[in-house]
């Protein structure tokens, strides 16, 4: 089952780091958060991916082209032009970095690969968001169900710490948490699995997947949710990356 990244975004929010790269390639850790997402992917088997790229698509396409490299041991044979592997340290992984436009929304990108998934069911998630989440078991829960869609529905953490009076009217604290969970709402967290009919419910560039796709698969019964309580941060901001 092949893995769709949405990796094309501008990232203006982030604009510190996203100025000079895109904000896949924003760094934690020493390594870019896409890769950390294909590291989620990759530990349960699947290691096939297909980058919806934009933004400064040339910088993804020259990451995977250069970690070889990398993460490898190698000798250059300057004489003789000749640069040879001895030691391959990396994933099994086999990428498809697609040009899927500077200025595509988010449906259309995913309308653009279309060919690339050939008719088969398929994973889909965001390039700035990582999660605990075990994979198999999200694959599992959707073939459970026999719907076109699922979409992780995650709980932020709330920003605040969260103040119990005593009664109403009182200034007495009854109770005091810091940065509670939320208010209990579910969010679209990502890490969606998806069968390939959900393509005709894209119009073209313009259709924002998180609008008319999914609120017309919600309305016909087709959008179902695996909840997941564990971690998950997406990364909008300076203050998230750090």
């Amino acid at each position: 089952m092949k893995v769709v990244i949405l990796a094309g975004g501008r990232g203006t929010r982030l604009s510190e780091e996203t100025v000079v790269k895109p904000k896949p390639l924003v760094e934690i850790g020493n390594m870019p958060i896409l890769w950390h997402i294909m590291k989620i992917y990759s530990t349960y088997g699947f290691n096939e991916f297909i980058i919806c790229s934009g933004y400064k698509a040339h910088m993804i396409k020259e990451f995977f082209k250069n970690y070889l490299i990398y993460k490898s041991d190698v000798v250059f044979d300057l004489k003789s032009e000749r640069v040879d592997v001895y030691e391959n340290k990396c994933e099994p992984w086999k990428v498809h970095v697609i040009d899927t436009g500077l200025n595509t929304e988010t449906g259309g990108r995913i309308k653009r690969i279309e060919k690339y998934v050939k008719g088969e069911t398929f994973m889909l998630t965001y390039g700035d968001g990582v999660a605990d989440i075990n994979i198999k078991k999200l694959v599992e829960f959707h073939k459970s169900h026999g719907r076109l869609a699922t979409v992780t529905a995650v709980q932020p953490p709330g920003r605040f710490g969260h103040l119990k009076f005593l009664d109403v009217g009182s200034n007495f604290v009854a109770a005091f948490q810091e940065k509670p969970k939320g208010d209990g709402a579910f969010i679209n967290g990502g890490f969606f699995v998806l069968e390939p009919e959900i393509f005709k419910y894209i119009k073209d560039d313009s259709t924002k997947w998180e609008e008319e796709p999914l609120e017309t698969l919600a309305k016909e019964s087709q959008l179902v949710a695996y909840k997941h309580i564990g971690f998950w941060k997406p990364m909008d901001t300076l203050r998230d990356k750090e």
